[in-house]
């Protein structure tokens, strides 16, 4: 029996996402969502072939959930035989990791150490790892890292302007996030724009519940929104992006709150759930801004105004602009956002084509724009298939000695 199935898993504390795939085919075979895991609701969600089922997890824990998809696979009649490699979606790799790599024991040890870095994700990336291992110690795996690609940010994008001694003693840096996204939809523009690969300037905008732009020139990024956490940079659903450092004390003296308190804050209840009292959720601030809701409307407001300043800043990191790329939920969807960024861009030459915007570009390769230098494009972002990629590319060169 020929193994050319994929598994691609995104373990979080209390969630597990998988993707299955075929890589002789290119295309998703399978796909599975784990929720509320360890407590008594706990469900998992998975498609096949169109059909969506549901199993009760009881109070699975993440090597549990996983043997219920294998389950599920094997249902289906997908034996695990045909499992070739299997890709973790790893958030922070610090200074230690600039591309995907095959996890050994001491890379495992080092995403380990690397949790003080990002407290809420590396544990339960490391979590997921060692719950495969323990339903299948032979089968590679490959730890595919948010952070890799921003690893070729120069030192002028990346420091801070603290004690220098933050960075080499504690590593406080700007390190960024969405890599994996920002890597595929560049690359994917620079092959739908027919650009050289070698010679081009390109920024993305990832714009889900998290947001981020990145700044990539000739395959290589160099500076992002987002910093040490995914706290810093554009407005989010809930995040409120950058912000007067001293809100933090202001805010906890005013208001007699703890530092963690502030902190959940700025995470939980604030960027465009906090602005418009409403939502985070775009679909329906657009429908609200409508309507005449007036705070709604702000959130957009700023949301996009930030963007479009951040997509001006970026340009600096680049030298000028080939194409602008929309993606993520938002991206993707929110024409009217898109709309609002562009307009404030014109000035670097960018504009849209309104048909092409309404339909988000789909007869068009993703292009929104009247021109093509520059490009303003919609591309849906494919961070599952990337890291199925990164894994089959890892499991041809370092198991296939």
């Amino acid at each position: 029996m020929t193994a050319s199935l994929i598994l691609v898993i995104n373990c979080g504390s209390s969630s597990i996402k998988c993707s299955l795939f075929d890589h002789e085919q290119d295309h998703e075979i399978l796909s599975a969502l784990g929720e509320r895991i360890g407590s008594t609701e706990a469900t998992l969600k998975w498609t096949h072939d169109g059909k969506k089922h549901t199993v009760d997890l009881g109070q699975a824990d993440h090597q549990q959930a996983l043997g219920k998809v294998i389950e599920a696979m094997q249902s289906v009649g997908i034996k695990p035989q045909q499992l070739l490699a299997a890709g973790h979606r790893v958030v922070h790799g610090g200074e230690a990791f600039s591309a995907s790599v095959a996890i050994t024991p001491e890379v495992l040890a080092t995403i380990d150490q690397l949790a003080n870095l990002a407290p809420l994700h590396n544990p339960a990336n490391a979590q997921g790892i060692r719950a495969l291992q323990a339903l299948f110690p032979d089968l590679p795996q490959v730890a595919v890292f948010d952070t890799a690609f921003h690893q070729s940010l120069p030192a002028a994008a990346y420091t801070y302007a603290l004690p220098y001694h933050f960075y080499s003693e504690l590593g406080v840096r700007r390190y960024g996030f969405h890599g994996t996204s920002h890597r595929y939809v560049s690359a994917e523009a620079v092959k739908r724009l027919d650009l050289d690969p070698d010679d081009h300037r390109i920024i993305t905008a990832h714009l889900g519940n998290g947001c981020s732009a990145c700044a990539v020139k000739n395959g290589q990024s160099l500076d992002t929104t987002m910093g040490l956490t995914p706290l810093e940079g554009l407005v989010m659903g809930t995040r409120c992006g950058d912000i007067d450092p001293s809100l933090h004390e202001f805010l906890a003296r005013r208001l007699d709150l703890s530092l963690q308190d502030v902190t959940a804050i700025l995470n939980k209840e604030s960027g465009l759930l906090g602005i418009s009292g409403l939502s985070n959720d775009m679909r329906t601030l657009v429908q609200a801004a409508d309507d005449g809701h007036v705070q709604a409307n702000l959130a957009l407001e700023v949301f996009c105004y930030r963007l479009a300043k951040s997509v001006a800043g970026l340009a600096v990191a680049t030298g000028g602009i080939d194409a602008l790329v929309f993606t993520g939920g938002i991206g993707e969807n929110a024409a009217g956002v898109r709309e609002r960024v562009v307009t404030q861009l014109h000035w670097l030459g960018l504009n849209l084509d309104v048909t092409a915007n309404l339909s988000h570009g789909r007869d068009q390769m993703g292009l929104v724009s009247t021109t093509h230098e520059p490009a303003v494009m919609v591309i849906p972002t494919r961070e599952e298939w990337m890291i199925a990629q990164d894994t089959l590319t890892l499991s041809q060169t370092q198991w296939d000695q």
